[in-house]
């Protein structure tokens, strides 16, 4: 009776700080949860995408794709292209969710991987003129309006 009543004190005596801890450690963090169908941003690491992060100028991330299956809160598989060579599971740390909506369309996606800037022309007026000063800027308002 007496070594029960030992084992049951050492074991709440371990329990309680670990509570504490864990209350403390996760005082600002939220749970995300991902459901199937919705879109995430993948976290290209150096170790599983060696080809891919080749630089520290390479892109960090690459997306969007979307979420195939749930596995749990942990870890969920992904719509991947099969040139990307790795296993499509991944874990939350490595996913963050897309902000563009649910309806989003195959041509807008390929949008978003190309640079906005490109045939738009405006930016070639700053380049030719020169460093833009007050009077500058001035000209450049009205040539604008």
């Amino acid at each position: 009776m007496f070594v029960k009543k030992l084992h049951e004190w050492v074991k709440n005596q371990i329990e309680n700080p670990t509570k504490v801890y864990s209350t403390k450690g996760n005082k600002g963090r939220k749970e995300l949860v991902l459901n199937e169908g919705d879109w995430v941003w993948l976290h290209l690491r150096k170790d599983r995408f060696p080809t891919k992060r080749k630089s520290k100028l390479s892109p960090r991330g690459d997306g969007p794709f979307q979420v195939l299956e749930r596995i749990n809160n942990n870890a969920y598989r992904l719509d991947l292209p099969e040139e990307y060579g790795v296993s499509t599971t991944f874990n939350i740390s490595d996913l963050t969710p897309f902000a563009g909506g649910a309806d989003i369309e195959e041509e807008e996606l390929t949008n978003l991987r190309s640079n906005c800037l490109q045939g738009e022309g405006d930016d070639a007026i700053l380049a030719r003129k020169g460093l833009v000063t007050r009077a500058m800027s001035e000209r450049l308002k009205k040539d604008w309006a």
